[in-house]
């Protein structure tokens, strides 16, 4: 399972630009492999410090999504941004916040996070957040 934030600073999103493959030089959510005996909430927050440098706080639960033609399970939480003093992380060539009219859509690294943030954009303007599971198909 692939456990991720969508860290939120002021209606911007914080994303990084991957320095790893697959999609390097993508841009996505600091998200990542969960660990054995490891909860959600800490790997969403581990993966936040160790790809941006970024702390988060306020975690929500915002999205499940199935990808099961991969064999994978995304579960990202929406999540305040408390730090302005973030940077890349090793697996991270570079972190910025975008507004939601400057997010690189032909830029990102995969359906999930292309899913996510179009729902966090539909959700912004209405100002509700609603848990959501939703299927990828490819």
């Amino acid at each position: 399972m692939v456990v991720g934030t969508l860290p939120v600073m002021s209606n911007t999103i914080l994303l990084c630009r991957r320095a790893i493959e697959p999609r390097r030089n993508m841009w996505t959510l600091p998200a990542g492999w969960l660990e054995n005996g490891e909860t959600l909430s800490v790997c969403a927050t581990r993966e936040t410090l160790e790809e941006a440098w970024a702390k988060v706080e306020d975690l929500q639960p915002y999205v499940l999504l199935n990808l099961p033609f991969i064999n994978q399970l995304y579960f990202i939480y929406r999540a305040r941004l408390i730090n302005h003093d973030f940077h890349a992380g090793s697996e991270s060539l570079e972190v910025k916040l975008f507004s939601p009219a400057e997010i690189p859509w032909d830029e990102l690294a995969f359906s999930a996070i292309y899913e996510t943030l179009r729902r966090y954009c539909k959700d912004l303007q209405k100002a509700e957040f609603p848990f959501r599971v939703l299927d990828i198909c490819p």
